[in-house]
């Protein structure tokens, strides 16, 4: 049973509570388990617009349950907000979040907390803190965003972004496209497909920090705010029963995560954002090869946008995540806890299946193997990720040649002004953590995605790639060019082959070639350009391969 020692800190401990009585809270609050309500709202974020109200939901649960809650406020940033922008991109967002969260949490000493997040890199930088601090916690994430009418037929957002290409060769007008943009995003919640945000609510529930079913609610849907006001009380009974963070992330938890993503073919950016989880957690493993273990026993289970035709509204039709976890029970670490205080199994063996042409079954997936992979080869000796569910079958083989930019943006202009051909490799190198902070190389590819040359070049790069990435787009490539990894040398003409079924990617070079060009390779920040805190961050990432995690 909890109990607050009047004197557990000293002077400091009266002092602490002279000033909660000057703030209005009573003798016995005080006595109360101090509860952290870290909420990452903000106007900015269509994600977190919402989430003053389930904030409110959370507090009212703690205090039924007998603690004395306080909000708090992280960093929130919207990856569709900031432009692709490689000074504000949101992988130095996640770590600052984490620590964030760890300073508030452990200057003031609170005995548990819960998260509320939605978005891309803010869903792990929470998780990342819980497991770092190792206090009892809950997350709630915060939804999707309904889908919109346009001329009379339903889309999402990977219609809009796959479009764009088809403006630049005019099979699209400029109005039309204006038309479409102004319409399709449907108010408060994360993008409505498979993409980052959505990929980690889904995570966050297989790890088991989330309420049941959390991360497949409608962000409109009223419902979750009863689930924040039951977070507030999982948390609470966490405190009384001292069952902390690491009691839920555990390595078995883990696999979990990396299993549940291998069959909803979650974001290729969990492949950095899960083993930083793990990291944060104390377990070190050879996280992506475990992932690409997984991607030939787990199969594909669902098809959802940028993967399929389906949207988050019709997975949530078909049961949502309880029916996911429901259907993939049999290869689960199902005896792993989770916040409510019961097993996996107990929490989701007799959810319903409402729609198996959403949610397939084990016997009927998609497709046998799971929608991320692992290349390796002598291009990327650490590994390189491609989500396979989102390639063309006419590019499960490549072969051609080399294209090689430094700059998101003059690959941009190279492709807007036809110089990128069918055959192409496309390399953007140096946007790696250290290189330029895990800048994504998404823009490219979505103006590639809705061109006649979409299934005949490929692009590979050691940055990022958002959630909604389609086609041969491969990314993380590890190690990364800014610390001499092979993408560094590679030159324009040079022959690339990439064999996705062998999980192979080369460069028709001898080891003997690549070290030669490694030795001429004479590269560092220009950290003049960039502010402080992207300077430290570069200095101190782990590689892509680690979770670009804290050294």
């Amino acid at each position: 049973m909890f109990e607050r020692s009047k004197w557990e800190f000293g002077v400091g401990s009266v002092k602490r509570d002279g000033i909660l009585y000057g703030m209005g809270y009573t003798r016995d609050e005080v006595k109360k388990p101090y509860i952290a309500v870290v909420n990452s709202w903000n106007e900015y974020n269509p994600g977190h617009i919402h989430l003053k109200e389930i904030a409110q939901r959370v507090k009212d649960g703690v205090r039924e349950a007998g603690g004395l809650p306080f909000e708090l406020s992280t960093t929130g940033i919207c990856d569709g907000m900031v432009l692709k922008d490689p000074r504000y991109i949101e992988l130095p967002s996640r770590n600052l979040i984490a620590d964030e969260i760890e300073l508030n949490v452990e200057a003031n000493m609170f005995d548990g907390m819960v998260l509320l997040g939605t978005c891309d890199s803010i869903v792990p930088g929470q998780l990342m803190a819980a497991a770092r601090l190792n206090i009892p916690t809950v997350l709630v994430t915060g939804g999707y965003m309904p889908l919109c009418f346009y001329r009379g037929k339903e889309i999402g957002l990977s219609e809009v972004s796959g479009t764009v290409g088809k403006v630049m060769q005019n099979k699209v007008s400029r109005e039309e496209f204006d038309d479409m943009v102004y319409c399709a995003h449907a108010g408060q919640g994360a993008c409505g497909s498979m993409t980052t945000a959505n990929s980690m609510c889904c995570i966050a529930e297989a790890l088991g920090m989330t309420v049941p079913g959390n991360a497949t609610v409608n962000a409109a849907d009223k419902r979750l705010g009863a689930m924040a006001f039951e977070a507030g009380k999982y948390v609470m009974e966490m405190v009384k029963k001292g069952i902390t963070a690491r009691d839920i992330i555990t390595e078995k938890a883990i696999e979990n995560a990396i299993i549940t993503d291998t069959a909803i073919a979650g974001s290729t950016n969990l492949l950095l954002h899960i083993p930083a989880i793990a990291h944060e957690a104390g377990i070190e493993r050879d996280w992506w090869s475990f992932f690409d273990e997984m991607s030939h026993k787990i199969p594909l289970l669902t098809e959802i946008a940028p993967n399929g035709k389906y949207y988050f509204n019709d997975f949530e039709r078909a049961g949502g995540m309880k029916a996911l976890m429901k259907t993939l029970l049999p290869l689960l670490n199902s005896d792993c806890k989770t916040v409510n205080g019961k097993t996996l199994k107990e929490n989701y063996s007799d959810a319903p299946v409402y729609g198996t042409d959403v949610i397939h079954t084990l016997d009927a997936p998609v497709s046998s193997d799971g929608g991320i992979a692992v290349l390796k080869g002598n291009l990327a000796p650490d590994g390189a990720i491609l989500k396979t569910a989102a390639v063309p079958k006419n590019m499960m083989h490549f072969e051609g040649r080399a294209k090689v930019f430094s700059e998101v943006d003059d690959a941009i202009t190279a492709l807007r002004h036809g110089e990128i051909k069918a055959g192409d490799a496309v390399v953007i190198n140096y946007l790696g953590p250290k290189g330029r902070f895990g800048t994504t190389a998404f823009a490219f590819q979505k103006e590639v995605a809705g061109m006649d040359i979409y299934d005949k070049v490929a692009i590979i790069t050691d940055g990022r790639f958002s959630g909604g990435t389609s086609g041969l787009s491969i990314g993380y490539a590890a190690p990364e060019a800014a610390i001499k990894g092979p993408l560094a040398v590679v030159e324009n003409g040079d022959k690339i082959i990439i064999d996705v079924e062998k999980r192979k990617m080369d460069i028709d070079l001898s080891d003997e070639e690549i070290a030669e060009r490694l030795k001429k390779v004479d590269w560092r920040l220009r950290e003049e350009k960039f502010k402080p805190f992207l300077r430290l961050f570069a200095r101190n990432v782990s590689s892509t391969a680690k979770g670009a995690a804290w050294l």
